[in-house]
């Protein structure tokens, strides 16, 4: 894989974002955008498979993110930025248009990106999380919930800083991978929910953490935090979207997101068909959150599938 698969830098908005990219473009161009506490490599089997079938797969890591630069410190984490680094990479490689790929938090630029620039979208299709035309609300949740804890300046830096690189990314691993939301007790850290007895999840090998690590190594989780847990509150209001392109939704059933206060209900209600006239839901019943890791040909076949019912 790591021989087929190009990485480059591409000069973005005043930074180097780093693009891992594979595939002739027969077909059309895919855009894979990956969520916390994930790079590029997360659509490692997604981005085979489109280009085996006649696509041009790319994968950026995003701005902060593994080998892409980090923005200065002063700058203000915006999910806009993020928008238009997708567009600032289509720009760059002459792509008029293109599929948008977005899993956890890469789902809202995906969707921002569909709904602000309809003439350089296909199609979107999202993984674990439904469209939200407003920022989810999380403060009815314990205390103890993982985005109420990192969304504290310094205090998931602190908890992160007691162990080295891989363990943090080994244990969020493990955490997320389950079907219950990471909620830490009184006077215990996110960290402490998960140690080195606790086993990785068995789709995810010791090689697919060192790769994982061996970026963060580089990029730490400094930036990462503010994007998504900081500026949840900065997201784009869409009152009155409406999609031209269509959307397609895919939920693991044993995502832990499912739990969030109103994910199920958007997405079982039809209220996301407001929004996204053209809309296609699919539910896999023992996907976790990382479902395009665990079960790869089955998301392959989905992907294929709505890529070729939009030619």
């Amino acid at each position: 894989m790591a021989q087929e698969i190009e990485h480059t830098h591409l000069p973005i908005r005043g930074l180097n974002l780093h693009v891992a990219q594979v595939g002739k473009d027969e077909l059309g161009t895919v855009v894979f955008l990956h969520g916390f506490p994930e790079i590029w490599y997360t659509w490692r089997h997604q981005m085979l498979a489109v280009a085996a079938a006649g696509y041009r797969a790319i994968a950026p890591d995003s701005r902060g993110y593994g080998l892409s630069d980090q923005p200065p410190e002063d700058e203000v984490a915006t999910w806009e930025n993020l928008v238009a680094d997708v567009l600032g990479i289509l720009d760059a490689l002459s792509i008029p248009k293109a599929f948008m790929v977005g899993k956890d938090f890469g789902a809202m630029p995906a969707y921002d990106f569909a709904l602000r620039h309809p003439d350089r979208t296909r199609g979107v299709m999202c993984l674990g999380i439904p469209f939200s035309p407003v920022p989810i609300t999380i403060d009815t949740m314990p205390e103890g919930f993982y985005i109420l804890r990192w969304r504290e300046p310094g205090r998931a830096e602190a908890d992160f800083g007691r162990h080295d690189v891989r363990r943090v990314v080994r244990t969020i691993y493990i955490l997320f991978s389950r079907s219950e939301i990471p909620v830490a007790d009184e006077g215990q850290e996110i960290m402490d929910l998960a140690d080195l007895s606790t086993p990785l999840p068995p789709w995810f090998t010791e090689e697919d953490l060192d790769a994982y690590a061996a970026l963060y190594e580089k990029s730490g989780f400094r930036y990462p935090l503010q994007i998504p847990y900081r500026g949840l509150h900065r997201m784009t209001k869409h009152g009155d979207a409406k999609f031209q392109v269509p959307v397609f939704m895919v939920m693991g059933e044993k995502d832990y997101c499912f739990k969030f206060p109103g994910f199920e209900d958007a997405m079982r209600s039809g209220i996301m068909n407001t929004f996204a006239p053209d809309l296609k839901i699919t539910y896999i019943p023992e996907g976790t959150h990382f479902v395009q890791e665990q079960f790869p040909d089955q998301v392959n076949d989905l992907l294929l599938g709505f890529l070729k019912d939009h030619p």
